[in-house]
């Protein structure tokens, strides 16, 4: 990325626009509602910068990042008078067949390199530190698939946004100036059913995903009254003014216990764009039209975060030690 001289530094904490990794570990915890341990938690997120380094670099090619999302709860403690202006719990969606679950979590690390066993190591240290005063509620190590497909076969990301759009799509700006740089941060962990979408006609499954399955092309469904994942994920306002999302899933699963999943990571700008895909996908358009690829991929958790940038972290946990 622009800025950043991979040959000689490692990636700073909180850099969103960290380059897509070979491996990650999507680590979420809860942390105890006594002040030793929400000191502690602070004392480790000063610290993350620093443990960022001292694990990238034994290998400064392995590129190892780190983001910390904080939820809206724990945000509340850290600091109560200030917050991001749309940050609020993840709400749980009802749709005529499928659901999407609200699941607790006040802290997300966003672990990725190019090697699993840096996004181990530094894991292990993290979790030393932080101690008992945390519980981890959810842990996944993901990992890139072939030509960046995902499980069902599918290039996953093609519509992220490069160049200058990224910084446009996935951090805050003006809008709320006192948070800007920093950015929301919507996790899912979704298992799929392999044999049942193994039985679905290839034809179909482009359908369902809206491009095709070799190549990756755009199928053009505008006219029809089912629409593709990829339309219904699509957000734009009423004068058709497109809104996009950074996207970072990844791949994870263990075949010998049958588990086929992706773990979808959006960081956004506006935290109702997420909000309005899911709304798309689980309701409709118009409503009863779901996403079909809910009908193979169920998703098991669905929590918000907000990832500062690094100095408003660090102003966050310096005003929790005094």
């Amino acid at each position: 990325m622009s800025g950043k001289n991979w040959d000689r530094v490692p990636i700073d904490a909180q850099s969103v626009d960290a380059p897509l990794s070979l491996a990650a570990i999507f680590l979420v915890v809860t942390v105890g509602s006594d002040k030793a341990a929400l000191s502690n938690v602070a004392s480790v997120l000063g610290e993350l910068d620093d443990l960022v380094k001292n694990v990238g670099f034994r290998d400064l090619s392995g590129r190892l990042s780190c983001i910390a999302g904080i939820g809206a709860e724990l945000w509340s403690r850290l600091s109560p008078n200030r917050r991001p202006r749309e940050l609020k719990p993840f709400a749980a969606i009802e749709g005529s067949a499928h659901s999407a679950p609200s699941t607790p979590g006040d802290l997300l690390f966003h672990i990725r390199a190019e090697r699993p066993d840096m996004c181990f190591e530094f894991e292990r240290i993290l979790l030393n530190g932080l101690g008992d005063g945390v519980t981890v509620v959810d842990e996944v190590s993901g990992f890139r698939y072939f030509d960046a497909r995902d499980l069902l076969g599918f290039v996953d990301g093609t519509a992220n946004p490069t160049g200058l759009d990224l910084p446009a799509s996935a951090l805050v700006g003006d809008e709320d100036a006192d948070f800007a740089g920093g950015s929301y941060v919507v996790v899912q962990k979704y298992l799929h059913d392999m044999a049942a979408w193994g039985k679905t006609p290839t034809h179909v499954q482009e359908e369902i995903i809206g491009r095709t399955k070799i190549d990756n092309i755009e199928i053009d469904d505008d006219d029809k009254p089912r629409k593709s994942h990829k339309s219904l994920a699509t957000i734009e306002d009423d004068a058709g003014n497109e809104f996009d999302i950074l996207r970072d899933n990844m791949p994870f699963g263990r075949p010998g216990q049958n588990e086929f999943g992706t773990y979808f990571i959006g960081y956004t700008r506006y935290l109702w764009v997420i909000e309005k895909m899911l709304q798309r996908m689980y309701v409709g358009e118009p409503s009863g039209a779901y996403d079909r690829l809910l009908d193979f991929s169920t998703p098991h958790t669905g929590t918000t975060f907000f990832a500062p940038t690094r100095p408003m972290l660090q102003k966050l946990v310096e005003g929790v030690q005094e």
